[in-house]
């Protein structure tokens, strides 16, 4: 893997794309700068080996205008704070604001750019909008991951413009690291932990995960699409009607590749969706008329952590039930300390996805999982489909 280890920025001018997309409240104070801390380590060996960095990043959903909300300029301050010394701000993107500072910049310097989305031409992959990037240095350092999913100027078409000159920072090369320690896992069993509202979301992750995992465990909303294909009576579940047959088909197929695949033998239901709805515990295939289900129940639970328990590489992506409420957490966070236990025995365990991650972090045991995957939807695109645009870009 081509990464910022094997290349030596002394006197040249990076331009590393980041995932700056932090959020912000209403007096744009940054309120998790996760993503900023995360881009330090590749800043800074650009800066340790002599070079000047050019930092590109979008923030936020802006109309292809410049809003103030989503200026860039909100986080040069504690940007600045995070690497101990002043970061330049450039008003604009491209153009000659944009091209005289990055000229003027000197070895040891950082440059922030401004949104990227404040132009049309970034997310419509415009290559012309990607060559213009592409004058302001004379290396290019893919190192957002969270976007690397998407065809974007500055995370793919911009490469071209660096025929050999072109690596991953540390986060895009940690994240492929990781995934692939899961997808090529040498360590059996290989159990993928499936969780969330939707069967639909995840057909194709579940078809690419069957021939290379030993146990699929499912939970949360999709749950109840399994049930009732399998004749199962889910009272007022969320069931996905029209992937009642996809649902047979994953079984099938499970069955045929040898795959374990557990479905919950009871849930918690209840009369309404609120935390303070009536609830009760019963057998997944006999839930009441206008009752819903929104947790694992106890004995899955138990079953769960037995599998997760005999484990040697865990691929967690969604959560068990609505964990959000405190009422019907008790399923999510249960896997959780699963996953932890099997991680302390020595299993490998890789935490994916918007959800697992708010999870995880939730009860703080991020720090005792080997790894929580900032990609979201880019992870499980590079599930879905082995590659990705902005890898493919640097790898090509």
């Amino acid at each position: 893997m081509k990464t910022v280890d094997n290349y030596n920025f002394k006197d040249k001018k990076a331009l590393v794309r980041v995932d700056f997309n932090v959020p912000l409240d209403a007096q744009y104070n940054i309120t998790d700068d996760t993503r900023m801390r995360a881009a330090l380590p590749t800043i800074n060996k650009i800066l340790n080996d002599g070079g000047a960095v050019i930092l590109m990043s979008h923030l936020g959903r802006p109309k292809d205008v410049p809003e103030e909300k989503y200026s860039l300029r909100h986080i040069v301050k504690h940007l600045s704070e995070l690497l101990g010394k002043p970061v330049k701000f450039a008003t604009d993107c491209i153009g000659a604001v944009a091209k005289n500072a990055a000229d003027d910049l000197k070895s040891g310097e950082v440059l922030l750019l401004e949104n990227l989305r404040f132009h049309k031409q970034e997310t419509a992959g415009t290559e012309s909008f990607a060559q213009e990037l592409s004058t302001l240095g004379n290396v290019y350092v893919n190192d957002a991951f969270g976007t690397a999913h998407r065809a974007h100027a500055s995370t793919t078409i911009v490469a071209k413009f660096f025929p050999n000159d072109k690596v991953f920072g540390y986060v895009m090369a940690n994240e492929l690291e990781n995934i692939n320690k899961v997808l090529n896992a040498s360590e059996k069993p290989v159990t993928a932990i499936m969780g969330g509202a939707k069967v639909s979301g995840k057909i194709l992750i579940i078809d690419n995960l069957l021939s290379k995992i030993d146990n699929l465990i499912i939970g949360g909303g999709m749950a109840y699409t399994f049930a009732k294909a399998q004749g199962g009576k889910v009272g007022s579940s969320l069931v996905e009607e029209d992937k009642l047959d996809v649902a047979l088909k994953i079984l099938k197929d499970a069955k045929e590749k040898g795959v374990n695949i557990y479905i919950p033998v009871d849930t918690v239901v209840a009369d309404a969706f609120a935390n303070e709805a009536n609830k009760q515990t019963v057998n997944i295939n006999n839930i009441p008329d206008g009752w819903m289900g929104l947790d694992i129940g106890p004995l899955t639970e138990k079953k769960y952590a037995e599998v997760i328990d005999n484990s040697k590489t865990i691929l967690w992506n969604g959560p068990m039930g609505v964990f959000e409420m405190s009422n019907f957490e008790s399923g999510t966070k249960a896997v959780a300390n699963s996953i932890v236990a099997a991680t302390k025995k020595g299993a490998y365990s890789l935490i994916g996805g918007g959800d697992s991650v708010a999870a995880i972090n939730k009860y703080n045991l991020a720090d005792e999982v080997s790894y929580v995957s900032t990609g979201g939807g880019a992870l499980l695109e590079y599930i879905e489909s082995g590659s990705l645009p902005g890898v493919e870009a640097i790898e090509k």
